[in-house]
């Protein structure tokens, strides 16, 4: 029974919802990735952001905040504080108004530092879940982002 003024929602389904599973998940598996870079001075987070600008740079902002899922506006405010620790260089804007990102020398020693807690991380995970069983949710987790992000369209109002 739901208390008071609660009762009066038909609540039914809610906690099938596909928003609030994978949140709490991606903050399970945020939580312990963070755990391991613990003694690196980095989050998982920022460690995502190095790890993609070091695959594609120099990357511009745009493409990596697609890459990321990510919207410009929290991507920028978490580059601010990656360059203020001295650990990217954003470019100033070029002619086609696009600013582009390196990692600086500090950044690239971060990311060979942070590389040994993630393959320890990264190798529990996948042991803890079997080799096969990660592979196969890995792939179902990148269709469902595209397939997700084909959706986007607002949702029409009732």
């Amino acid at each position: 029974m739901l208390p008071g003024n609660l009762r009066k929602f038909d609540l039914t389904g809610t906690g099938s919802c596909g928003s609030f599973n994978f949140r709490r998940t991606a903050r399970a598996v945020t939580r312990f990735y963070d755990l391991a870079f613990q003694d690196c001075g980095i989050r998982s987070t920022q460690f995502t952001i190095l790890v993609s600008i070091a695959k594609k740079q120099p990357t511009s902002i745009g493409v990596l905040a697609d890459l990321l899922v990510i919207d410009r506006t929290t991507l920028t405010r978490s580059l601010r504080l990656l360059k203020k620790e001295g650990l990217v260089s954003v470019s100033e804007r070029s002619t086609m108004r696009q600013r582009f990102l390196t990692l600086t020398p500090e950044g690239e020693q971060m990311l060979e530092r942070s590389l040994p807690y993630w393959r320890k991380a990264q190798e529990r995970f996948a042991e803890a879940l079997g080799s096969d069983h990660w592979v196969s949710l890995r792939n179902d987790i990148e269709h469902l982002a595209h397939l997700v992000s084909s959706l986007e369209a607002p949702v029409k109002s009732l």
